[in-house]
């Protein structure tokens, strides 16, 4: 509870500060001790401060986004214990954990959201050194449309923190309930749908659950999922469903290293890994370009060679592309781990449709990160 703590004249001294922001969409979900007490909710923040029992937080920060999606269903406190009529004291260890897009919280005030930012609260029991014991899990491999009969497989990983704000590591996720079968030790299981018809799949394990994802069990001519004709299909025009042509880019986010994130020598990263939004088109390649300043002293990942090679001119812009495959959940294991400098890691996603997220964002699809 200590580590996501931070002090009331901080807090409105940060606010005052804080220009007028544009208003970012953020999604929101809670997870109780035994169910889901809020589906994945939509919502757009505004500049405006929220004012809880005890503190001031910025419009766009973690604590705005609860208060609107849950229509303000909540003790409404830094200190969380009641959301949604569930509450969770720490009598038994027990509270309600904090996590911004995978990543463990820092404090619901001061953490402040992007555009596209996923919001969580969990049910979290500490153990006996207060650190966390449950993760995120994600539900990936979901096709959009699989036959009546027809095995696929799908992956879930977990996000697993030692509790410092802004971390967590990506893992196959195992023992996991996914449409009652259980994930091995690679986070894989296959699972048959046999009935006709829309359905949704979700991870479970313990209090940790998945966002729910949809998928369409048909042969594409059966009526299921508003196949047939005369049947209305619910599209953009521009988003490849329904036979429409798509022209929206898939949206990349990095997961393993946090915006701002520092490193002690010898213990840089050697794995990244994060994850494309599902498209209807399917992903057909993650490109990362990873990029190094160590006092002008500047280098990039070759992935042909799988070494550092040296810039003829600094800056991130001039790095080597390499291919992280074409998962959803996608990860690349460095040969070492990354040295001193300044690190920049960008992330590209490409559909088959050749739509291109080439927006680099930062939090979401490029982070800048230090090695002592």
């Amino acid at each position: 509870m200590r580590r996501r703590s931070l002090g009331l004249a901080a807090v409105i001294a940060a606010v005052a500060a804080t220009p007028a922001l544009a208003a970012p969409t953020v999604t929101v979900r809670v997870e109780g001790q035994s169910a889901t007490l809020l589906a994945p909710t939509t919502v757009t923040l505004g500049s405006d401060p929220v004012v809880l029992a005890d503190a001031t937080c910025p419009g766009n920060s973690a604590a705005a986004a609860i208060d609107k999606a849950t229509g303000g269903n909540w003790d409404r406190k830094q200190f969380t214990s009641s959301i949604l009529g569930e509450s969770h004291t720490f009598a038994a260890n027990d509270y309600w954990a904090e996590w911004i897009s995978n990543r463990f919280g820092g404090g619901i005030c001061s953490d402040l959201l992007n555009e596209g930012d996923e919001v969580l609260m969990l049910v979290d029991t500490s153990d006996a050194s207060f650190n966390p014991t449950v993760f995120p899990l994600v539900l990936g491999g979901v096709p959009a449309r699989v036959a009546p009969g027809a095995p696929f497989v799908v992956t879930v990983t977990q996000y697993r923190t030692g509790g410092t704000p802004g971390t967590s590591t990506a893992e196959p996720a195992s023992g996991v309930s996914v449409g009652g079968v259980t994930t091995g030790a690679d986070g894989r299981a296959t699972l048959t749908l046999s009935t006709p018809g829309s359905a949704t799949l979700r991870a479970v394990r313990g209090a940790a659950r998945s966002a729910p994802v949809p998928v369409c069990v048909s042969t594409g001519s059966d009526g299921a999922c508003g196949s047939s004709a005369a049947s209305v299909c619910a599209t953009s025009g521009d988003d490849g469903l329904c036979g429409t042509k798509d022209k929206r880019a898939p949206r990349g986010r990095i997961a393993s290293i946090a915006e701002g994130q520092r490193f002690g020598k010898g213990k840089g990263p050697r794995s990244l890994s994060g994850t494309v939004a599902g498209d209807p088109s399917g992903i057909a390649d993650v490109r990362l370009r990873l990029t190094r300043n160590d006092h002008g002293r500047c280098q990039t990942f070759d992935g042909r060679s799988a070494r550092l090679v040296a810039l003829k001119r600094c800056g991130a812009k001039h790095g080597k592309w390499f291919s992280a495959g074409d998962r959803q959940q996608w990860s690349y294991l460095l040969p070492a781990r990354l040295g001193s400098g300044r690190w920049v890691l960008d992330v590209e996603a490409r559909d088959r449709a050749g739509n291109v997220d080439t927006l680099l964002q930062r939090t979401r699809t490029r982070v800048v990160f230090i090695v002592s």
